[in-house]
Parts: C-alpha cells; structure tokens; sequence
C-alpha cells in the first residue's frame, strides 16, 4: 500500500488567466459623478490552489471574459432579482429577502486594470473591496446597483489583509447591514453577491463550509478565513458574503483551483471574516 500523498493545503494565490478587453462604461453610462471628501466625526470606538478571484487571475486584476459578449452584456438587472410590483415581498429568513436586502449596496468596482467588486459599509459612501482588485489604481468607477456609476477614491489599503477602502459620493449609496462572523456556523446558508466575469448584481448560494481555514492572502502569513461552497469566480473579488438575515458576515477572496486544469470554481471559496476587515478598514481610515 503506498503511503498517503502529503496535501501542502492552501497556500499562494494563482490561477488561470481570463483574457478579454478592461470593461469600458456601458452606452448611456458616460456621465459620472465625483467623490467628495465626507466627513468622518472618528473612527469607530494553497493539492489545490487559491485563487484570487478577481477576473483576470494571473495578472491584472479581473478583466472579463463575460465582456466579450459586447456592450451591456454583462448587465444584470439586479431588481428583477427583488420583490417589485406585481410580486410579493421575499419571506424574511429566506436567500430572496437576503439579497433584496444587501444588492442595493453591493458595486461593481472598475479600474484600469479590470474589474471586481465591492459594498458600501457606513453611511459615508465608504466602499470595502479587496485590494488586489484595485492594487493602488486610483482612477476608478463605481457601477451602482441598476446601472448607474460614480467615481470612487481610493482611501487606502492593506496588502497583508488583501483589504481596501474607496469612498464616493454617499448620495444613493446606501449601507449593507454588518454582521458577527464570530457568531457563523459551519453549515449556515450563506449568499455571495458580486460581478463574477463582469456580470453585475450575481447572486449565488451555499453553506459556510468552515469558518476557520487558514489560508495565505497577499503577502499575509496564513490566518483564518471563512470557507463557503456558493459560487465564487473571477470578479467575485470584494463582493459581500451575506446570512439569510441580510447581514455581511465576509469578504469574497480567493477561490481554490485544481492545479494546471484551469478550473474556474470548484465549490471552495474563501471570504476574509468582516470582524477582521472592519477592523482593518477603521486603521485605514483617517481619524
């Protein structure tokens, strides 16, 4: 009998390469708008292969494939997603009425490198995204929840904790709920939300699979994240993990792959826990 193959378990990000052109605004998109400096009255008191998960993996940040479909292809209409006229509002406790809750606050976040995605977190326009899907880009857009985009500066960010910070202009912008992921259990229906290949205002499903795998973000030590079966792909990047209660309770990182296949995602995501990136968002922010 041979002996057990060793399993390196997760270790550096990598992954396969999605080729396609930065996504550009869409027709009708051209007007912007600026990001005004709020005020803040003080902070508040790797076997397989993780993956990155923004579109572009092996390189820039999350160009799309899903972009080659042409202009406006990867739109979706978010509301259709959501109770409307005619429809009976999503049963609370449900993945309907957790979606319709937090896809007002979750943005497609574009730069000149490609693409991800990210939510608004406080009242302020500040936006939480992952920093290797801006990687120090300050030339960046917002695209809202129906459609429309705003510009966005970047705060900050934190390679180690692969965090960042935008903000924007807080008019429309309103806030995800935040929630306790010290207080998530393995097997708890949980929903991603983001712009997997482009493809705006994407929901998908799954259970958290673990709550404390280690894994090695950036240029991080390993550290715990949060292991999730719902979808995540490319462009998933920032985008919030959500509870059926509608609360964020992580940040979509890092997807595992299967080594030299190319695969996309396998049913293993990883999510920063949002206790830990609101802690780091509040250091990024100024006083």
């Amino acid at each position: 009998m041979s002996a057990t193959p060793s399993w390196p378990g997760v270790g550096a990000p990598t992954g396969s390469d999605f080729s396609a052109p930065v996504p550009r605004p869409f027709p009708g998109d051209e007007t912007v708008r600026p990001a005004p400096v709020p005020t803040r009255p003080s902070k508040r008191s790797r076997g397989a292969v993780v993956a990155l998960s923004t579109v572009l993996l092996g390189g820039a940040a999350g160009v799309g494939g899903a972009w080659a479909l042409g202009p406006g292809d990867g739109t979706v209409v978010s509301a259709l997603q959501r109770s409307g006229p005619g429809r009976e509002p999503a049963v609370a406790g449900t993945q309907a009425a957790a979606a319709a809750a937090v896809l007002p606050s979750v943005v497609q976040v574009r730069s000149d490198r490609g693409s991800g995605s990210g939510f608004v977190f406080d009242r302020l326009g500040h936006v939480l995204t992952n920093q290797h899907v801006v990687d120090g880009d300050r030339s960046l857009l917002l695209q809202l929840d129906g459609g429309r985009q705003v510009r966005a500066a970047l705060v900050g960010e934190d390679e180690a904790n692969d965090i960042a910070v935008l903000r924007a202009d807080p008019e429309d912008l309103p806030a995800a709920a935040m929630g306790d992921s010290s207080t998530v259990r393995i097997g708890e229906p949980v929903i991603a939300i983001g712009s997997p290949l482009g493809l705006s205002g994407t929901v998908t499903a799954g259970i958290v699979s673990t709550t404390a795998r280690e894994a090695r973000l950036g240029s991080s030590s390993r550290q715990a994240v949060i292991q999730t079966d719902a979808s995540i792909n490319p462009g998933n990047s920032g985008g919030p993990l959500v509870d059926l209660d509608g609360r964020v309770v992580g940040v979509n990182t890092a997807i595992a792959t299967v080594p030299g296949t190319g695969s996309g995602n396998i049913g293993i995501g990883f999510a920063v826990p949002i206790d830990r990136a609101l802690r780091v968002a509040e250091g990024i922010l100024p006083d």
